[in-house]
C-alpha cells in the first residue's frame, strides 16, 4: 500500500479510478474528501491520489451561541469549513438551566431541534441547509416518536439520516442528534 505524507501526518493513499466509478465522495481514515480534493501521485506511475489538506490558519471557524446548551467538553458546539457546517450532538437541555426539559424523548426532542435551529441560525444556516442528520438514540423503540416531531423541522427534500440505538448518551439523554448543512458561498 502507498502511503502519502502531510506535515507528519501518514494517510494511505486512494485509488482515483475507484473514486470516479464509484461515487464523488470516499471516506478515508474517518475524513471525506471530494475529488477536488485529490492531487494524481506519479510516483511509480500508480494511478493513486493523495489527499491534499490545507493546514492554513482560518480554515474552519467555531460557532457558538448562548442559545444552545454550551458544549459539555473540549469541542465546539459547530465548525464551519470549506463552506460546510458541522453541528456536534446536540442534547435536549435548556440552555439558561443546563437540565433536560423533561424525561420524555418526545420533548428532549423537540428541544435537540430547538437547539439546533439556534447553532445553525449563528452559523448563517438553517434547517433546509441540513444535507445529513445522524440520531442517536437510548431506545430504538422511540423512532416513531422522534420521526413524528423530525418531520416537522425539514423541509422537503429531507436531509440524508442515519438512525442508531447506543449504549448511553451524555447525561443519560433520551436523544441525541448531530448534523451537516452546506452554507452559502
Amino acid at each position: 500500500m502507498a502511503w502519502c505524507s502531510l506535515r507528519s501526518i501518514h494517510v494511505p493513499t486512494v485509488d482515483v479510478g475507484l473514486l470516479r466509478t464509484r461515487s464523488p465522495l470516499a471516506a478515508v481514515g474517518g475524513v471525506v474528501a471530494g475529488s477536488s480534493f485529490l492531487r494524481s501521485s506519479s510516483r511509480n506511475g500508480s494511478p493513486f491520489a493523495c489527499l491534499s489538506l490545507s493546514t492554513s490558519p482560518g480554515i474552519k471557524e467555531a460557532v457558538a451561541t448562548n442559545k444552545a446548551p454550551a458544549a459539555l467538553g473540549p469541542y465546539s458546539q459547530a465548525i464551519k469549513a470549506n463552506n460546510l457546517l458541522f453541528v456536534s450532538g446536540v442534547l435536549g437541555l435548556i440552555p439558561e438551566t443546563g437540565k433536560f426539559i423533561s424525561d420524555s424523548v418526545e420533548d428532549q426532542t423537540e428541544q435537540v431541534l430547538k437547539n439546533m435551529g439556534e447553532i445553525l441560525k449563528a452559523s448563517g444556516a438553517d434547517y433546509s441547509s441540513v444535507v445529513k442528520t445522524t440520531i442517536m438514540l437510548a431506545d430504538l423503540k422511540d423512532f416513531k416518536k422522534v420521526n413524528e416531531i423530525y418531520a416537522k423541522y425539514f423541509p422537503s427534500p429531507a436531509p440524508a439520516r442515519s438512525t442508531y440505538q447506543v449504549a448511553a448518551l451524555p447525561l443519560d439523554a433520551k436523544i441525541e442528534i448531530e448534523c451537516i448543512a452546506a452554507l452559502k458561498a
